[in-house]
């Protein structure tokens, strides 16, 4: 069976087993979290858009907040034989793309994504594995299902693996 990339758009989630290998482009303040249970070669990708859903006016979608991703990713990938308790977390992305016009002492929107990005999968029991969040940089990420492997790519900084 060939690899099959499954594009993940902002405030989507998607769920690959086998050889898929889930893809998001353009990660800033967004964050991507990226679940994996190994025994069962189920991933799964949400790109999160806003720390909460109090901050939303319009279009509630469960990808696009950490608290409302997490579980629907658990289900998703559990009707793909994933079993939570062997399934594993990491997070990528939560730039602070625009720091030097925001007042000092302003918390950014990146972090805040990630933050709760963290109290989801905790609220979750999704050990926290892995991640690269932070800095002042977009992203691209892919995860390959297979393995586990995240590759993260950046224009600034390369690549790297987590």
């Amino acid at each position: 069976m060939s690899a099959r990339e499954i594009i993940v758009r902002v405030a989507d989630l998607q769920v690959g087993t086998g050889e898929d290998v889930l893809t998001t482009v353009g990660l800033g303040s967004c964050v991507a979290i990226l679940l994996h249970d190994p025994a069962a070669r189920v991933g799964g990708l949400a790109h999160v858009l806003l720390p909460s859903p109090a901050l939303s006016r319009r279009h509630p979608t469960a990808a696009k907040f950490p608290q409302t991703a997490v579980p629907r990713l658990l289900e998703e990938m559990a009707k793909e034989g994933a079993n939570h308790r062997r399934i594993v977390g990491r997070l990528v992305g939560g730039a602070s793309m625009f720091a030097a016009l925001a007042a000092p002492g302003t918390i950014q929107m990146g972090e805040r994504n990630v933050v709760a990005s963290r109290q989801a999968l905790s609220t979750h029991n999704v050990p926290l594995v892995g991640e690269a969040v932070g800095g002042d940089y977009g992203r691209t990420v892919r995860l390959w299902v297979c393995d586990g492997r995240v590759v993260i790519s950046s224009v600034a900084h390369g690549s790297q693996t987590l």
